[in-house]
């Protein structure tokens, strides 16, 4: 199977098979993001306990790209440290090739190796309208992440 065919596949696993799709019982933390070119809607909920995501949740609709890249966000940055989401969240943007000083160290002999499923959006790249797609979760995200005075 193409590297490609491969990716596309892992997308749309994530379209069809949304992890952590619903709501959290409590959260300490939240967002809404929304693009209203498309009408791609994410809705993240996040507890945060002594700086360390425990659970997270996400609710929305839109396309394929939009929600198979929040569901991708969501395996990733469960149980991570906020200092790593926000390095995680610079790679992610670098490899959408928003932000040019980070690499997002991935190695083309070793698909996943660096950002697991979420290097199958790489490709997204390509289609720069859809780059606000896929970055709809991760900019929310930060959102959520940012503290509230």
């Amino acid at each position: 199977m193409a590297l490609e065919e491969l990716y596309r596949e892992v997308i749309l696993d994530h379209y069809r098979n949304p992890r952590n799709r619903g709501h959290l019982d409590s959260h300490n933390a939240s967002a809404q993001g929304v693009n209203p070119l498309c009408g791609d809607e994410i809705n993240i909920e996040l507890e945060v306990e002594d700086g360390v995501v425990s659970s997270v949740a996400i609710d929305g609709q839109g396309c394929s790209i939009s929600q198979s890249s929040a569901s991708m966000m969501t395996e990733a940055i469960k149980g991570k440290t906020l200092a790593e989401i926000d390095e995680l969240a610079h790679r992610f943007r670098a490899m959408m090739s928003i932000e040019d000083d980070v690499d997002p160290g991935i190695d083309p002999e070793r698909p996943g190796a660096a950002l697991g499923d979420i290097e199958a959006l790489q490709g997204v790249r390509q289609y720069p309208v859809r780059i606000k797609c896929a970055s709809l979760a991760w900019n929310t995200l930060l959102e959520a992440l940012e503290p509230k005075d």
